[in-house]
């Protein structure tokens, strides 16, 4: 298996059950790539959903994708605080200088109060329908829940009070790097 570099610019693919495309995230930038963990960056980078249609990111983000676990985390910076975006989908997978996952329809907001609200129940009910997913799924999606909740309370992993400024700052050296003189 390959492994992103470090500050190797890659797409993101986010698919549905179905093995349809759901969405590209056009450029990103690895700051972290090893077999279980990326950790990627972007601003303002082109997205184009599964109808053709485009838009463009409107923050910095901070990516955190794991092969193990169940969820992928966006940590959005804005002025007011982080905002983080959780995708409840399969562990990534990495080829071809691209990130894949299957994303489960249900998502976490998380504010920077560390409150959090679950989105999109019933999208995901009715695509578990449409989509056949297994009970399998369904039983670890819920568990995938709990931990997500457990690692907020706890500040773990993407929620610690420092990982933003770490992985901020490795993105801006990239950057300030990747600059014409």
């Amino acid at each position: 298996m390959t492994i992103p570099l470090e500050g190797e610019m890659i797409q993101i693919h986010s698919y549905k059950h179905s093995g349809n495309i759901h969405r590209v995230w056009h450029e990103t930038m690895v700051l972290k790539g090893t077999k279980n963990i990326v950790i990627a960056a972007n601003d303002r980078t082109l997205v184009t959903e599964s109808d053709g249609r485009t838009w463009v990111t409107r923050e910095p983000s901070i990516c955190y994708y794991h092969a193990e676990y169940w969820f992928n985390i966006i940590c959005m910076l804005r002025e007011d605080g982080v905002y983080y975006y959780i995708n409840l989908s399969s562990p990534f997978v990495y080829e071809d200088r691209m990130l894949k996952y299957i994303d489960y329809d249900l998502d976490m907001k998380v504010f920077p109060d560390q409150s959090y609200t679950l989105l999109d129940e019933d999208e995901y009910e009715q695509h578990r329908k449409e989509m056949n997913y297994p009970d399998e799924i369904d039983i670890i999606l819920k568990r995938t829940i709990q931990t997500l909740k457990q690692w907020i309370q706890q500040k773990k992993g993407p929620f610690a009070p420092d990982f933003i400024d770490a992985w901020t700052a490795r993105y801006q050296l990239h950057k300030d790097i990747r600059k014409p003189d």
